[in-house]
């Protein structure tokens, strides 16, 4: 009887340990992965504020360590081109110096390329930081979760 109970206790304190190193893994791999965030914005000069405020909060999410990726669709596509007129709106920098901020913070501005051929808009045409969307780019941005926000 003492035997077995002895056994017991050696087991249980094995099981107790591995699952203590285990989470102890997986604690520090979760300190070590940022989390990122996808902005998808479907919005441009039909709508300026949902425009904006998608590019706005890439940028300060960006300023603050985040792993960020910002995705244009429907009518967005269309201020993503080189002579695209700047969108504005009081309390708002302007769409250009928001692109050209997230350019200087390396944040990955895409396009979707079905979008540009509903808009007649050539890969070429697109302004310096803005590329057409892969795929694999929406799941290999960031190690950590993907929080997605829409606008």
């Amino acid at each position: 009887m003492k035997q077995r109970c002895q056994k017991t206790v050696t087991y249980l304190a094995f099981f107790l340990s591995i699952i203590a190193f285990s989470s102890f893994g997986q604690e520090q791999h979760a300190k070590s992965v940022r989390d990122g965030v996808l902005l998808h914005i479907s919005h441009g000069t039909d709508s300026p504020h949902r425009l904006l405020m998608g590019l706005k909060m890439a940028v300060t999410m960006a300023e603050a360590g985040n792993d960020v990726l910002v995705y244009c669709d429907i009518e967005a596509v269309k201020v993503l081109v080189t002579d695209a007129k700047a969108v504005t709106l009081e309390n708002f920098p302007s769409s250009d110096e928001l692109f050209n901020r997230l350019k200087e913070l390396g944040v990955q501005v895409l396009a979707c390329p079905t979008c540009m051929k509903v808009a007649h808009i050539d890969a070429k045409d697109l302004r310096p930081g803005v590329s057409v969307v892969q795929k694999d780019l929406f799941f290999s941005f960031t190690k950590g979760r993907i929080l997605s926000l829409d606008y």
